[in-house]
């Protein structure tokens, strides 16, 4: 956070009024100017006697766009140092919140002159600022400016910190659709992680209940995204997208319910209802610019861990070749494919032609596999409780006989 520190007797605010004003009648010749300047200066004095910082804020920026023409880099950024400064003065929060509304508007306004700057300037406001709703204004503000102005790389890093925003802001939902379909966006247009954009895309959907139908309408084209971008991604192979509202409603969508079908087919299905899938959609999945081999591989290393998921601890190689569709030679690299990738852990028996798993990762984890870990965390637990039992009366035993003895001794 930038500090100020004076290098004058005068208010800084005042040496800013008349730098401002100083700029803005610069090209009407001194004796014009001069009357315009005292006026202005006049004003922005009587701002500060009277404790009306919004309207000394106006008063500034009213030059805000002759300011970011003329001046140099580094007198810009002092002056907004100084500007931004102002939300310090009130008292009221909704004052407050008036000037950094006011403020973050005018910096925004011509993303594509210095968007950089502006950029620093807004994130200064920010560190200034102590309510919740006024730092999630600007930080809103700084996303769509750092959008506009093509300067995205600059913002990214701050998504890290995204959990501890949250906590901090305490958002409604219309705020935090805002929100996370916005980063969704960015990290989708700055060749991010595809991940990390799937993710904020399912978070933004995951705010739509099924009893609002209205506006589950209008998730159809981002619920289409989220699913064209988990097929396609390579990185991808597990998620509970099927359970969200705004994806499931696409099942009964005239236009939509082959998207759906597809969905299903990648988190339930195996390789050969994709191949059946792909005979009769070849040309919808040409048009979200899914590859049909990249989705063949894709369902091949998933339908490897379906097997290793149903089989009882052993899949032999030809059921491997049979489902995969694949050579007899092809079986162990595709073993070492979905090992590397850490959707199974098992080892290949080249001898009885079996690869033993000891465990496969699932693709999805709804009610059914938490039932199934509920039941497996009571078995564990209550054999944990059977082996305390009997440490418990073997060491009673124990302490028993040493005593007897110690009578037998005496």
């Amino acid at each position: 956070m930038t500090t100020i520190v004076p290098t004058s007797e005068e208010d800084p605010a005042l040496s800013v009024v008349r730098f401002a004003s100083e700029l803005s009648w610069a090209d009407a010749g001194p004796e014009v100017a001069e009357g315009h300047v005292n006026r202005l200066f006049v004003e922005a004095q009587e701002c500060i006697i009277q404790n009306r910082w919004l309207d000394l804020a106006s008063l500034i920026l009213a030059s805000a766009d002759v300011i970011f023409s003329k001046a140099s880099e580094k007198d810009l950024e002092c002056v907004y140092t100084v500007i931004c400064h102002l939300v310090k003065k009130p008292e009221s929060l909704d004052q407050v919140h008036e000037m950094a509304e006011l403020i973050a508007t005018k910096v925004t306004q011509q993303p594509g002159d210095k968007p950089g700057l502006r950029l620093k300037i807004l994130f200064n406001l920010y560190n200034l600022l102590e309510n919740p709703y006024s730092q999630f204004f600007v930080y809103m503000k700084a996303l769509n400016l750092a959008v506009s102005g093509k300067v995205t790389e600059h913002v990214v890093p701050s998504f890290k910190k995204m959990d501890d925003f949250l906590r901090e802001w305490n958002l409604g939902t219309k705020d935090k659709r805002d929100l996370f379909l916005t980063v969704a966006n960015i990290l989708k247009d700055s060749k991010s992680s595809a991940k990390e954009s799937l993710d904020y895309l399912v978070k933004y959907l995951d705010t739509f209940s099924g009893d609002d139908a209205l506006a589950l309408a209008e998730t159809k084209e981002e619920a289409v995204r989220a699913v064209v971008e988990f097929v396609k991604s390579p990185e991808m192979f597990q998620g509970d997208l099927l359970d969200i509202p705004a994806i499931a409603q696409l099942e009964k969508d005239g236009n939509y319910a082959p998207v759906y079908q597809l969905l299903n087919i990648f988190l339930t299905l195996r390789l050969d209802s994709y191949l059946d899938f792909h005979s009769s959609h070849s040309n919808l999945l040409d048009s979200y610019g899914l590859v049909h081999e990249d989705c063949v591989a894709k369902m091949r290393l998933i339908s490897l861990v379906d097997l290793g998921t149903h089989e009882s601890g052993q899949i032999p190689y030809y059921l491997i070749k049979e489902t995969l569709q694949i050579e007899d030679d092809e079986v162990e690299p595709w073993v070492v494919k979905a090992i590397t990738a850490k959707l199974i852990d098992c080892r290949i028996d080249q001898i009885n032609q079996v690869v033993i798993v000891n465990r496969c990762s699932k693709r999805v984890f709804g009610h059914n596999e938490w039932q199934s870990l509920r039941s497996k965390l009571a078995t564990w637990r209550g054999n944990i409780a059977n082996i305390i039992n009997t440490i418990q009366a073997n060491k009673i035993v124990e302490d028993g006989t040493q005593a007897v003895q110690g009578l037998t001794i005496r």
